[in-house]
């Protein structure tokens, strides 16, 4: 379902559910790092019964080979291909998952109903201790890739789920190539600097979108970018309580609520 022709290559690159001739068909975006199979929670939710749902691990994430470009532009046009050959009338997305469709929106490459999960549109919006990983691969390469991909296996222990799931998506993070994390980071840290004015940006796309954050765990948004995208008449901020990391792991059936509503609104 996502060729190679189109970016995404086919091993480890799928999950689907629900009916080929469903009404809608929902893309979903998985998380830096993550594989389709981070999805799986969320895909499994009664509310989404019905849907069609193609999750695919995007290209130099998980172990899946990337594209020769690792640019946010590119990444956008790809998916945007791969939107257009799977007919999906809903684009959910996780982190940076969430990034490729905010490019997408802004580049007017996607206009339906798009739910953004954990999204940075700049670098304030990302922890501290995070910017500090990445500045430090200037000086010592892949190690602090290999650092922050088994930082981020030790915080899937909070998920809850079984030891076994626990495992699946720890193996994740394991398959992902220190190289591809490095170049991929420092093309995410690029599009998060030319961010100004992004929250404006995204309003004027004029698409219906869900920016879903937890209140602790998961970044944020600055406060004039929350001002933005309060004011702006498309936009939902839907707040999830508490600290959660993985959201579509750790509050699927939140998850699966927010994207009934932009099925809605498809």
């Amino acid at each position: 379902m996502c060729g190679g022709e189109f970016g995404y290559s086919a091993v480890r690159c799928n999950l689907l559910s629900g009916p080929d001739d469903a009404e809608h068909t929902v893309l979903l975006l998985p998380g830096g790092m993550c594989s389709a199979g981070s999805y799986a929670e969320v895909m499994a939710q009664p509310a989404l019964a019905g849907t069609r749902l193609v999750a695919a691990t995007m290209p130099g994430h998980a172990g899946v080979p990337p594209l020769d470009d690792y640019s946010h532009t590119t990444y956008a046009r790809h998916t945007a291909e791969l939107v257009t050959k799977i007919g999906a009338d809903v684009v959910v997305g996780f982190s940076m998952g969430a990034c490729i469709a905010v490019e997408m929106l802004t580049s007017g490459l996607f206009t339906g109903p798009t739910v953004l999960l954990g999204v940075s549109l700049s670098p304030k919006d990302e922890p501290a201790f995070f910017r500090a990983i990445a500045r430090s691969t200037a000086v010592l390469g892949n190690l602090p890739m290999k650092v922050l991909a088994a930082g981020a296996a030790s915080m899937v222990k909070r998920v809850p789920v079984p030891a076994e799931r626990q495992a699946e998506l720890r193996d994740d993070f394991r398959r992902n190539n220190p190289l591809d994390m490095r170049l991929g980071l420092r093309a995410y840290l690029q599009w998060l600097h030319e961010g100004d004015g992004r929250a404006g940006r995204l309003c004027r796309a004029g698409v219906p979108m869900w920016v879903v954050h937890a209140e602790r765990g998961d970044g944020g948004l600055t406060d004039d970018e929350r001002r933005t995208l309060d004011a702006c008449p498309n936009a939902h901020l839907v707040t999830i309580p508490g600290a959660v990391f993985f959201l579509p792991n750790e509050v699927p059936e939140q998850i699966a609520d927010v994207t009934g509503q932009a099925l809605a609104a498809a």
